[in-house]
């Protein structure tokens, strides 16, 4: 790479990241689009995504986004990481095939032992035998209509390599739904959706690795290849990258690892102003990326995979959020200005009237560390 690559420091990222993140400033998307943009969320807490698209569309309403699941535009399924994440309904069909040997890989590392005299092939065709009825099950349902013929592994691991790996699966609404509590239950995606999915490609040039590659850095660039694999959990990528690379731009970062990016895609200032964002559980906009020092400090990184909700200040994460009897808490990871204080408790009275349906000031900031 020549010596004269752009170098992007960590607050030029960061404020990339915001405006591909719709987190910069609010979009006027349909809440299919947003999702598809954003290539789908972690919904693994069923009612995280609401936040999430709360903070990044303008006018939100959260019954947009219950009728496009109702209406099987968008699904709720395993995909990238193994994780559930809210997907259109475009995407898991083209992708899903992309993932299986991953899913397979991931179910394994947890239940090996247990699964090691499984004929896996044989074990899928026993669930799909038994999911033909077209009646949704649960995970245990259906790992015990086939337990009979592998009694050995115990529920879970089937079940869980059932629905997470071996069939592509939605998780059907309720579950989902806005302000709706539901137990998870299942139907294959090709019943739910009325087509099977895409097939995995014969070609060596892998047009939906290649698709995947351009879809992430759309969301997330500048990009390292190894930001895009723990963004999706696919080991296989580097020939997509490759295959794609003459149409990328590159940079490198303060640490000198190349990024790479969409040629067009926005990349701000680095003075841009960035609101303040209350972010959900899980959100990718933090997880999307193996170097997360663009958004979060190392110090507070494990706040990312506990399941902490975050709140962005000045673009990176400076406070936790919670609530408890329509309160929104909010708990400063360091000290805050003043006027951050303001712009905290201001957004974060929003936020209380969103989750409430009404006008509400239940806000309350709670003393910084250093306070």
């Amino acid at each position: 790479m020549s010596g004269h690559t752009p170098v992007l420091d960590t607050r030029a990222l960061n404020r990339a990241t915001l405006a591909r993140q719709l987190l910069l400033d609010r979009a006027d998307l349909p809440v299919a689009d947003a999702v598809a943009h954003l290539g789908g969320m972690q919904a693994q807490e069923p009612q995280e995504p609401f936040v999430g698209l709360w903070s990044r569309l303008r006018a939100f309403e959260p019954t947009a986004l219950s009728d496009q699941l109702t209406g099987r535009h968008l699904v709720r399924t395993h995909l990238m990481r193994r994780t559930v994440h809210l997907v259109s309904a475009a995407d898991v069909l083209a992708w899903r095939a992309r993932h299986d040997t991953m899913l397979r890989q991931k179910v394994l590392g947890t239940y090996r032992g247990e699964l090691r005299d499984v004929d896996l092939d044989q074990l899928a065709a026993a669930g799909r035998e038994v999911m033909a009825d077209g009646e949704p099950r649960s995970m245990g349902e259906l790992a015990r209509a086939v337990a009979g013929r592998w009694p050995g592994p115990g529920p879970r691991a089937l079940g869980e390599m059932l629905v997470a790996a071996l069939i592509p699966m939605a998780q059907l609404p309720p579950r989902g739904l806005w302000r709706t509590k539901a137990g998870v239950r299942y139907l294959p995606l090709y019943r739910w959706l009325g087509r099977e999915i895409d097939p995995p490609s014969p070609h060596a040039s892998d047009p939906v690795g290649q698709a995947l590659v351009r879809r992430y850095l759309a969301a997330f660039g500048p990009a390292a290849s190894a930001d895009l694999r723990v963004w999706c959990g696919l080991a296989g990528l580097p020939a997509a990258v490759a295959a794609v690379r003459e149409e990328l731009v590159a940079f490198r970062d303060e640490r000198g690892r190349e990024l790479l990016d969409l040629p067009d895609a926005p990349r701000p200032d680095p003075g841009t102003p960035a609101p303040v964002r209350f972010l959900p559980a899980f959100d990718n906009a933090v997880l999307g990326y193996h170097d997360r020092g663009r958004i979060i400090d190392d110090a507070h990184r494990g706040l990312s995979v506990t399941g902490a909700r975050v709140v962005l200040v000045d673009g990176r994460v400076a406070a936790t959020w919670s609530v408890e009897a329509d309160t929104v808490t909010v708990t400063p990871l360091r000290r805050l200005s003043r006027a951050d204080r303001t712009a905290v408790a201001e957004e974060g009275r929003a936020l209380a009237s969103f989750l409430s349906d009404q006008d509400s000031d239940r806000v309350r900031v709670a003393a910084s560390p250093e306070d």
